[in-house]
């Protein structure tokens, strides 16, 4: 073992319980697949943007939010890019490959539905450049927003009963979990973009306002469709990405947009809390990263990385941010936090997967059967 791996496991079992006080994450997700529902396995429906998107947006022909060519793929089966905005797997990737459970498909390539039955295993609906708000990365020209993807669930569970039944179908979503990892984009492309409107005619806490009342209704909506169980993956530190680092003087983190990403993930928290009053049966979580990233990028050292500054691929940070094919990489791709200038790398993923599924991070199983409500959100 060399001396970088065991500094990493040192630095893992000191730095824990210091972890432990700023990270709480609810494990409904994690714990809720190793503990199985009701049929069984607890299938997964995924619903985000670029970060756990594993293809949809391949099959939308004028989008322009694509990581389908080199060197995107780079490090993942056969070294061939699939749609995922890493050098590798997303963060979902890992952490149900960790707890032995098939990443789900992108919904694209099950279509036509009628034609087989592999969404019964769970569907995946992410799409890059995808928000909240519909408005979000609209110059991205074709995306799946939230709402649409919603729309895509609405039509699996009409296949879903057409294969199995309404009883059976019932039980399999009210078992299901149901990820959504939305947000960053209402921010880097649309709130912080000088020539978009939202953020000319909102204050910071009138966007919030607006987010929030969205983000209502599209999971009073999920609830309606028989959904029981999700998790909300709060926003990292964007202000310390390289897309927004480079808008700096000496390259340091934006403080402005990560207190704006604070207060966003303290809105949601707040909503889901009201949320599980509320609604009948509802088992909302929050699963927050935000200081399991920062402190990646302030040290990444203590985790076997080395460069948490800077992407490995060396990407035009002013003009997109993405790795094109032309774009010179870094010698070693696993000692990079970043791939490019928005999105984490294989190896930053497997190390924040391996911390939000540890034993020892604070998890709790708190929205499952024999757990009070009140505990399932931090």
């Amino acid at each position: 073992m060399t001396s970088s791996v065991h500094h990493h496991h040192r630095f893992r079992s000191e730095r824990m319980a210091s972890l432990n006080l700023q990270v709480r994450i609810t494990s409904t997700l994690f714990l809720g697949v190793l503990l199985n529902g009701v049929s069984g396995a607890v299938v997964p429906f995924v619903f985000g943007d670029s970060l756990t998107e594993v293809g949809n947006n391949n099959f939308l022909q004028y989008s322009l939010a694509k990581s389908n060519y080199p060197w995107y793929g780079i490090d993942y089966k056969n070294g061939r890019p699939t749609g995922r905005f890493s050098n590798g797997r997303t963060i979902g990737d890992v952490i149900f490959s960790k707890l032995g459970v098939s990443s789900p498909p992108p919904y694209l390539s099950l279509l036509p539905l009628s034609t087989n039955d592999a969404f019964l295993q769970g569907v995946n609906y992410a799409s890059g450049g995808a928000g909240i708000l519909n408005e979000t990365g609209i110059y991205f020209i074709e995306k799946l927003s939230f709402d649409d993807q919603i729309g895509c669930f609405e039509k699996t569970k009409k296949a879903i009963i057409e294969k199995i039944g309404e009883e059976a179908s019932s039980k399999l979503i009210q078992a299901a979990v149901f990820y959504v990892g939305l947000g960053s984009n209402d921010y880097i492309n649309n709130f912080l973009q000088p020539f978009l409107p939202d953020g000319q005619q909102y204050t910071h806490e009138e966007f919030l306002d607006l987010i929030a009342s969205t983000l209502e209704g599209q999971l009073k909506r999920l609830h309606g469709l028989g959904v029981r169980n999700i998790v909300f993956n709060g926003l990292g530190p964007l202000g310390c990405i390289p897309s927004q680092r480079v808008k700096s003087r000496n390259g340091t983190c934006l403080n402005n947009v990560n207190q704006w990403v604070v207060d966003f993930n303290s809105r949601v928290k707040t909503l889901l809390v009201s949320l599980n009053s509320s609604l009948p049966s509802a088992h909302f979580g929050f699963a927050d990263s935000y200081h399991i990233v920062m402190d990646l990028i302030k040290r990444p050292q203590n985790y076997g990385l080395k460069v948490g500054n800077a992407s490995c691929c060396n990407v035009d940070k002013k003009l997109g941010g993405l790795c094109l094919p032309n774009s010179n990489l870094c010698s070693n791709r696993s000692e990079y936090v970043f791939w490019d200038a928005f999105h984490p790398s294989d190896a930053a993923n497997v190390v924040i997967a391996d911390i939000m599924i540890s034993s020892d991070s604070g998890f709790m199983p708190a929205s499952l059967p024999g757990f009070s409500k009140n505990e399932s959100i931090w």
